[in-house]
């Protein structure tokens, strides 16, 4: 089970693999009788999320599957475009790091600078 969150100090964000159509927000800025989180539903064909129009229609759920068609889609057409694809190989070299200063952290029981 894959679920993930990020917390800050203006809100929280929630997102459940097994539930790839829903976004939880939460808005630690809103006023006392409106904080809690909000089902935010990304597939709806009226919003603004770049891949869902190339989907069913409302009410039909996006897959774990249709991520990595999304990838190569992608991919496909920066190549045939001629553009830059994404990630880069500077973004994974970045990426990592990032996951190297984890594993160094996490042993050593400390907090350690990424490189």
């Amino acid at each position: 089970h894959i679920h993930l969150e990020i917390n800050g100090s203006k809100g929280s964000l929630e997102f459940d693999f097994e539930d790839m159509n829903r976004l939880k927000f939460f808005d630690n800025t809103a006023a006392d009788d409106r904080q809690g989180f909000a089902d935010i539903i990304v597939t709806q064909k009226d919003g603004v999320h770049p891949y869902v129009g190339q989907w069913w229609p409302p009410g039909h759920i996006i897959g774990y599957e249709h991520t990595f068609v999304h990838t190569i889609a992608d991919f496909v057409n920066a190549v045939a475009k001629g553009k830059p694809t994404q990630p880069t190989f500077e973004d994974g070299l970045k990426n990592q790091q990032v996951l190297e200063a984890v594993e160094q952290s996490a042993q050593k029981r400390k907090w350690v600078k990424v490189k």
